[in-house]
């Protein structure tokens, strides 16, 4: 099940709880197994044969086992609090971005009086990257002739002006990218606009939820405004 994460104080002091819990159980598991290899260990030395005692080399090994029993359990602590230190540090990170625009794959454009924003992303450098513009019914409005771009994500912005120079009415529309290098198909794909309402933490990390697009991570966003 998916929650949303209310940041501050609160939540990290229960993040840091629980860790302390983690940690405590596997502290204390650990002092179990010393203590009950350590009366094996005693029971052992007391009911050797006093003509055949146990070999030093025999108990060096056990000794050894334990150690690294020890050694492993604590390894496994410590790298169980670093997974919980860094999937906290996403959340704030994400945390900061709620009220913010960001750029998606996505082959949305939404027009307002402003104006409407959107992108593409470039496998390769491009001599020729033109935009299409359709709306609901998917009739071509307008095409944008970017020109030449280098590999990467960049910016466009349509004033909402049609091929026939006629004003658009503001509401949602679709894009479309085609990029050329020479006679060869550059690679390019649609990236859109979409403002970040609220964070979510889940089994699966750290998600934002960007309205009706849904839910995204921090490796899907390509740029932030």
């Amino acid at each position: 099940m998916v929650t949303s994460v209310t940041t501050g104080n609160a939540a990290t002091q229960a993040l840091l709880n629980s860790v302390n819990g983690t940690a405590q159980k596997t502290t204390s598991a650990t002092t179990g197994a010393q203590d009950r290899f350590l009366k094996l260990l005693t029971t052992q030395l007391k009911n050797q044969d006093p003509l055949n005692p146990m070999d030093n080399a025999q108990m060096t090994s056990q000794l050894a086992q334990i150690s690294t029993v020890d050694g492993i359990e604590k390894l496994n602590a410590t790298l169980s609090q670093l997974l919980s230190s860094s999937a906290d540090s996403e959340a704030l990170q994400a945390a900061a971005l709620v009220g913010h625009q960001v750029i998606i794959a996505g082959n949305g454009l939404n027009l307002t009086d402003a104006g409407a924003v959107g992108g593409v992303e470039l496998a390769a450098n491009a001599d020729q990257v033109a935009v299409t513009i359709k709306d609901a019914n998917g009739i071509v409005m307008n095409t944008l002739n970017l020109g030449k771009l280098d590999a990467g994500v960049h910016n466009f912005v349509w004033d909402g002006k049609t091929d026939a120079g006629v004003q658009a009415a503001n509401g949602n529309y679709s894009i479309s990218v085609a990029a050329t290098q020479g006679a060869n198909n550059v690679t390019a794909t649609a990236l859109q606009l979409a403002g970040v309402q609220n964070i979510n933490r889940s089994s699966l990390g750290v998600s934002l939820n960007l309205g009706a697009l849904g839910l995204v991570t921090l490796n899907d966003i390509k740029q932030i405004f």
